[in-house]
């Protein structure tokens, strides 16, 4: 499958995976990876659930764009929380011009009843605001020099992204159709990446693999697979295969705890040999589900696991390791 040949000349990044694998921060330290260069980048989320502010511990994000970050070289990460019915009435307002009544509309509550019994146009009313974010322009030049976003999990990315057949059944000309139309043409061209973040356990590899297959199958351009909180072996090599079969020599373990100043007797003896095994099995079941990534040929890009939890300063450390990687 082929990679973007100049990274840099994407302009939307979009971010999916299982519930639990990192999603939001993988967006968030793209962001900031992104802006490392001297860029300004525009960092949404979709899902109400304000996990970027608080990843950059700020106040919650209102529907404004609001700088949330600085890196080096004097880049810099601005947010937004984008809500369907905000995003309604500036659609009204933008194509017919409604003001003040969209705003009745919204008292009435019209908008909620148009974005609940039309769940396709609520999509489209999201990825459309991205949509204008990404192409918006200043004195002639983009005002965003990349947009990531925080997208829905890989479980329900292809019906998120395909807002043509989402609007289908709502809308066959007009302003809808078009902006969908226009969506589309966009999210299918070089300058989108959809970028898959995964763990390295069977749930949300296979979730992984059908987000793949959807999205494939639609015909949207993959960027790369972020292997998320992953853990090197902490047994050396010549052990590992003896630990995986619960044969390790617990003398000498008992020996080196000595030689540490640990008194160690049989029974911690004894749980450490079990701890032992039980790594090497999971390292073995990491390196099966590895193998099942790898397969799909697309280019798969490790983050290590943050033992101290995520922060601030962890996510600069992972954006560091997504700039090392060159694949963005």
């Amino acid at each position: 499958m082929s990679q973007p040949s100049e990274p840099s000349d994407v302009r939307l990044h979009v971010v999916t995976g299982k519930g639990g694998t990192g999603k939001t921060t993988v967006a968030a330290a793209l962001a900031l990876a992104i802006a490392s260069g001297g860029k300004k980048v525009l960092l949404c989320e979709v899902e109400g659930r304000q996990g970027i502010a608080s990843l950059f511990d700020v106040a919650p994000l209102p529907y404004a764009e609001r700088r949330v970050a600085v890196g080096p070289d004097g880049g810099e990460v601005f947010a937004l929380a984008i809500d369907a019915e905000a995003a309604l009435l500036e659609y009204l307002d933008m194509f017919y011009r409604l003001g003040r009544a969209g705003k009745a509309l919204d008292r009435f509550g019209v908008i909620d009843f148009a974005t609940t019994i039309a769940p396709g146009m609520r999509d489209v009313l999201l990825t459309g605001k991205v949509f204008e974010a990404t192409r918006r322009t200043q004195a002639g030049r983009p005002t965003y020099d990349a947009v990531v976003l925080d997208a829905p999990p890989t479980g329900r990315i292809g019906r998120f992204l395909n807002v043509n057949t989402e609007v289908a059944g709502i809308a066959k000309v007009g302003p809808i159709r078009s902006q969908a139309d226009s969506i589309m043409k966009m999210l299918k061209s070089p300058r989108t990446r959809i970028h898959l973040v995964t763990t390295l356990e069977e749930m949300p590899v296979q979730e992984t693999l059908d987000g793949l297959g959807d999205l494939e199958g639609i015909g949207l351009p993959i960027g790369v697979i972020v292997v998320n909180l992953v853990r090197e072996s902490e047994l050396p090599p010549s052990d590992f295969a003896a630990a995986l079969a619960g044969e390790l020599d617990g003398t000498s373990i008992e020996a080196a705890l000595k030689e540490a100043g640990v008194e160690a007797d049989s029974s911690i003896v004894a749980g450490l040999l079990g701890l032992a095994q039980e790594h090497s099995e999971r390292v073995v079941l990491e390196r099966e589900q590895r193998a099942r990534i790898e397969a799909t040929g697309v280019r798969a890009v490790d983050l290590p696991y943050v033992h101290e939890g995520i922060d601030l300063g962890s996510l600069y450390e992972l954006a560091d390791s997504l700039c090392a990687s060159r694949a963005f």
